[in-house]
C-alpha cells in the first residue's frame, strides 16, 4: 500500500466513525469561538490597527526576537502585561500552543516532576513530551488525588523540583480548577504552580486579570491573546529569572520568527480596553450568568461554572447531527468528539462570546430544548 493510499484509508476510517474533521465557514450567531469580549472584530481594535500603522509599526517582524525581530512594541507589551497581570516580567510568543511547548520543554529539569491535571491542554502534553522531567497526572480537579500522586512519587525516593500544571478554566469542560487548594499544595511542597489562564483571561478576576491573580504561591501564568483579547499570541508571565531562562533556553522562542509588531500593538490595545472599559468584563459575566440561567430554565441543564457550557450528547454521530441542525437554524455551534474529549462524551460546546445578545442566548437554549424533546 502506498503512503497516499494509507492516508486515504485513515481518513475514510475517521469518516465512518463520524470523526472526520473538516474546515467550516463562519456563519450564523457566534456560539463557537473564544472571542469572549467581542474584541476580535471590534471598532476599538480597528482603530488601534490604523493608529499603529500611521505611526509606522511594522507589519512583519523579519526574524526571531534574538536576531532583528525584537521591536519596541514587543517590549512595551511585555512591560505593560507584567504590570497588568502582577508579575515581575512577561514574554510575548506567537501562540498559546507554542508558549506551553516552551514552558514544559524548557523549565522542568531531569529529576523533576510535572504533576498535571489529566485534562490539561494538548499543548502542555506536547511540551512535556519534549522535556526531560517525569510527568504524572491526577484526576481532574481532584486535589486529594494530586496529593496522593505526589506522595507516591516522594515515597519512591524522588526529590526533584515539583511543577504543578493546571488550567484555570478548562476549555472543554468549562469548569474551574481549585486554585486556592492547589496554591496551598504548591506552598507546602515548595512547588511552582503553572496556570494556563487561556479561558479565564478577560472573563474572570478584577479587570479580567484571571483566576490566578493574587494567589499566594510561586506562580507562572499563561495568558493567550487569541481568545478574549481578540488578537493572537501568548503572554507568559512570571519571575524575571524564569522569563530570562525561556529567552536563553526555549527552542520554540529562540528559533521562531517573532510575532508581528502590529499584533503586539493590538494586544496592548486590548489590555487598555479591559482596564478602561469595565463593561467589557462585566458584560461577559452578565452573558455568562444569563446562559447558566436559561440552560437550567429551558433545558434542565445545571452545574456550569464559566462561559463554556458543554452539552453532553454522547454518541459521535448524534452529536454532529445536532450541531448541524443548530447550524441550519442560524447558530454557529460545533460538535466536539474524541480524542479531544473522552470517549462517550461527545458534546455541543456552547461558548458564550461577546458577539451574541441575551436574546440570542435564550433562542439557542430554546432550540436545544426542542432537540431534547425530539430525542426523548
Amino acid at each position: 500500500m502506498t503512503t497516499l493510499a494509507r492516508l486515504g484509508g485513515m481518513l475514510e476510517a475517521l469518516a465512518a466513525r463520524q470523526r472526520l474533521r473538516q474546515l467550516q465557514p463562519r456563519e450564523g450567531l457566534d456560539f463557537a469561538s473564544n472571542d469572549y469580549l467581542g474584541l476580535a472584530d471590534s471598532e476599538a481594535l480597528r482603530e488601534a490597527a490604523q493608529s499603529a500603522l500611521a505611526r509606522g509599526v511594522s507589519l512583519g517582524a523579519g526574524g526571531s526576537r534574538l536576531l532583528r525581530g525584537n521591536h519596541p512594541e514587543h517590549q512595551a507589551l511585555e512591560f505593560e502585561a507584567a504590570a497588568f497581570f502582577g508579575t515581575e516580567a512577561a514574554l510575548y510568543m506567537g501562540g498559546g500552543f507554542q508558549s506551553n511547548q516552551a514552558i514544559f520543554s524548557t523549565l522542568p529539569a531531569a529529576g523533576d516532576l510535572i504533576l498535571h491535571d489529566e485534562l490539561i491542554h494538548a499543548s502542555a502534553h506536547e511540551g512535556m513530551r519534549l522535556g526531560r522531567a517525569e510527568t504524572r497526572g491526577f484526576a481532574h480537579n481532584d486535589i486529594e488525588d494530586a496529593k496522593q500522586v505526589l506522595s507516591t512519587w516522594r515515597a519512591e525516593g524522588n526529590g526533584g523540583q515539583i511543577w504543578i500544571a493546571v488550567e484555570s478554566v478548562y476549555s472543554m469542560e468549562g469548569d474551574i480548577a481549585p486554585l486556592a487548594d492547589l496554591a496551598a499544595l504548591a506552598r507546602n511542597e515548595s512547588a511552582i504552580l503553572i496556570v494556563d489562564e487561556a479561558h479565564a483571561t478577560g472573563v474572570f478576576g478584577p479587570q479580567g486579570q484571571g483566576l490566578a491573580h493574587g494567589l499566594d504561591a510561586e506562580i507562572l501564568t499563561l495568558h493567550t491573546c487569541g481568545k478574549a483579547l481578540g488578537v493572537s499570541g501568548g503572554l507568559i508571565c512570571g519571575a524575571t529569572v524564569i522569563i530570562d531562562t525561556l529567552i536563553n533556553k526555549a527552542r520554540p522562542f529562540i528559533f521562531a520568527t517573532a510575532p508581528t509588531p502590529l499584533n503586539a500593538a493590538l494586544v496592548r490595545a486590548s489590555l487598555r480596553q479591559m482596564q478602561n472599559q469595565p463593561t467589557l468584563v462585566s458584560g461577559a459575566s452578565n452573558r455568562m450568568m444569563h446562559a447558566h440561567s436559561e440552560a437550567k430554565r429551558l433545558c434542565g441543564l445545571d452545574g456550569f461554572e464559566s462561559q463554556i457550557l458543554p452539552v453532553i450528547v454522547g454518541p459521535d454521530g448524534a452529536t454532529m447531527a445536532r450541531a448541524k441542525e443548530l447550524q441550519s437554524q442560524g447558530f454557529d455551534i460545533r460538535g466536539i468528539r474524541p480524542p479531544t474529549v473522552p470517549k462517550g462524551t461527545s458534546r455541543l460546546r456552547v461558548s458564550i462570546t461577546g458577539n451574541v445578545t441575551h436574546a440570542d442566548i435564550t433562542s439557542l437554549f430554546k432550540a436545544i430544548s426542542q432537540q431534547q424533546a425530539e430525542a426523548a
